[in-house]
């Protein structure tokens, strides 16, 4: 089993899950079978009683795991099944410890962070990686791992180690870390800055890892001077340094991939970069078709979101994508109009009775009255379905 940790530094939202997505989509479409693993730090044992307002939409699997969001986008990306056991928590791992120190399964030693949580923490990621999660028989052959969260959070810090020690564990060619962080440009100065990253990679090397590839964000596509500093002062080749830019949609991720070979540089710290004698390439038509119609759409399609979590997108993300994906399919441009569930009064009912096509949807977290509701049903009426070669 070969397997691909995704960090993350200097700060949040950086963009982890699709990146680890993406990932596993260039490496999938080299031939590979892939799955993912999402840790996420919180002592939450599960997304479930988590306000959306917090970190989005409670993703829920096909076996009623409570998950988050980015499992969502590794099943989207991959075409995978999931199960809850995918993603590994603070609360579930403290959770199982305890449960074997009750059963007396450590033999009356003291039970610490170092080994138990550790051992935990790393038998837990050997025994899902196995599992088949694309209809095959057999596990599959790589493991995208994602940790949660910015390098130097306390709370990540039994995973840090756990994921230093694994590295020993499996052995060379099998364990290639990924460390995504930010470049940013200051408006006063209006350069791309590498300090941060700088910063990222050595707090990183203090706790005990090393970066194979650095996954740099930045608004603009990175200067050459700039990735040359990078390499200089992260000791990492220029070769492995890959620029995750700005894009008009997120399946330009994968083909920036790509286009700059972190699938080779990927490939070749696994030590798979043959099948035979012949090199993997990854095959992405699909992507790359659909990421240009996406680019040309023009006729836009207006749908009323309907919710209580309007004010963080993320809590709708898998409606959102869901209406992307059908507006694509449509050849339409997606275009949002966002209604606030509690402000559904006149002057709200007008401003969506003017969308051309409209989907109101509500959600509601935990117990919630059924007013808004009904009354969201009551904007459905005067709304026209699209209609395209016969179908609706």
């Amino acid at each position: 089993m070969k397997y691909v940790v995704v960090t993350g530094g200097v700060v949040s939202g950086l963009g982890k899950g699709v990146t680890a997505s993406s990932i596993g989509a260039v490496l999938k479409a080299c031939g590979l079978r892939v799955t993912t693993i999402k840790i996420d730090p919180y002592l939450n044992t599960d997304a479930g009683t988590m306000s959306p307002f917090e970190h989005g939409e409670v993703y829920v699997l096909d076996d009623g795991g409570e998950v988050d969001l980015d499992l969502g986008n590794y099943e989207r990306f991959l075409d995978i099944k999931l199960t809850r056991d995918h993603n590994i928590t603070t609360g579930k791992v403290y959770q199982a410890v305890i449960d074997k120190e009750r059963r007396g399964d450590y033999l009356g030693k003291t039970v610490q962070v170092v080994p138990h949580i550790t051992d935990e923490i790393q038998d837990w990621i050997e025994r899902v990686a196995i599992k088949p999660v694309d209809g095959k028989e057999g596990p599959p052959d790589v493991c995208v791992i994602e940790l949660g969260g910015t390098i130097g959070d306390i709370e990540s810090m039994p995973f840090i180690e756990a994921l230093g020690q694994f590295s020993y564990r499996v052995g060379p060619g099998n364990f290639c870390l990924v460390h995504v962080s930010l470049v940013p440009v200051l408006n006063v100065v209006g350069e791309q800055k590498t300090k941060p990253t700088q910063h990222s990679v050595r707090g990183l090397r203090g706790l005990g890892l090393a970066p194979d590839i650095l996954a740099c964000r930045s608004t603009e596509p990175l200067e050459e001077h700039v990735t040359t500093k990078l390499s200089q002062f992260c000791n990492v080749p220029i070769s492995s340094i890959v620029n995750l830019h700005d894009v008009t949609n997120i399946w330009h991720i994968p083909l920036l991939l790509r286009d700059q070979k972190a699938h080779e540089a990927i490939l070749k710290v696994l030590d798979l970069q043959l099948v035979g004698k012949v090199p993997r390439e990854p095959k992405l038509a699909e992507w790359t078709e659909r990421a240009s119609k996406f680019d040309k759409l023009k006729t836009p399609v207006k749908i009323a979101m309907v919710g209580k979590y309007t004010g963080l997108s993320d809590s709708y993300l898998s409606v959102l994508k869901a209406l992307l994906h059908a507006s694509v399919a449509m050849e339409r441009k997606l275009v949002l109009e966002w209604v606030p569930s509690c402000d559904l009064e006149n002057s709200a009912a007008k401003e969506v009775g003017v969308v051309e096509y409209g989907l109101p949807i509500s959600f509601f977290f935990l117990h919630e009255p059924t007013t808004d509701a009904l009354e969201v049903l009551a904007l459905c009426r005067p709304l026209k379905p699209i209609r395209k070669h016969g179908n609706y």
